[in-house]
């Protein structure tokens, strides 16, 4: 029986593999379990994880762009006041997941986190303010605010925006240097 090699048991030694200009590698190096500063592209992110629901983390990483473009680059200001027509407008563009129940959970917490930066500032100091809980108290408060934000959805948005721990394995460049950055409050740079 000839032996198989065992799948990777990280999503750093899933990228290791992959040539460098993968869509995997680019994200794992620039943005997998890194800080994320701007209201905007936190939502940003928490759409991209609402979106992979079902899917492949593939499809969306190849779909990055389009969801930018289509979602007026994750501005939370302008999403949060979409209608019917940028509804329909966005269940016919095939460059993005065309599923009502996605695309009307993306419009609801656009709404949602205006009301956050309302009372707290900033979507960012809202999660900041939750201190560090654990996941299932995250994945509560989020099925509570938000709508599509089920425990995976939760955890990968938390994990990938650096809010809980996970993103990389100990020995891996990318997240040696993000903990170093967290450390020294200097920016992360790979």
């Amino acid at each position: 029986m000839a032996e198989t090699a065992s799948p990777p048991h990280s999503y750093c030694a899933f990228v290791d593999a992959l040539s460098a200009d993968s869509v995997h590698r680019h994200y794992h190096d620039t943005q997998y379990g890194f800080p994320v500063h701007s209201d905007d592209e936190l939502f940003g992110r928490l759409i991209l994880e609402i979106n992979q629901a079902g899917l492949s983390w593939t499809t969306i990483l190849n779909k990055q762009d389009n969801f930018r473009k289509a979602f007026d680059n994750f501005q939370i200001e302008r999403i949060s006041v979409y209608g019917p027509k940028d509804f329909e407008r966005l269940m016919s563009d095939a460059g993005i997941i065309r599923n009502r129940l996605k695309i009307a959970a993306v419009i609801h917490n656009a709404k949602q986190i205006r009301n956050l930066q309302s009372n707290f500032g900033s979507f960012k100091s809202w999660l900041d303010l939750q201190g560090k809980m654990k996941l299932a108290e995250w994945v509560r408060l989020f099925k509570n605010t938000f709508k599509f934000t089920g425990g995976e959805i939760t955890r990968e948005f938390l994990v990938s925006t650096g809010y809980l721990k996970g993103a990389h394995v100990a020995e891996c460049p990318i997240g040696q240097a993000i903990a170093h950055a967290h450390h020294s409050n200097a920016p992360a740079e790979p």
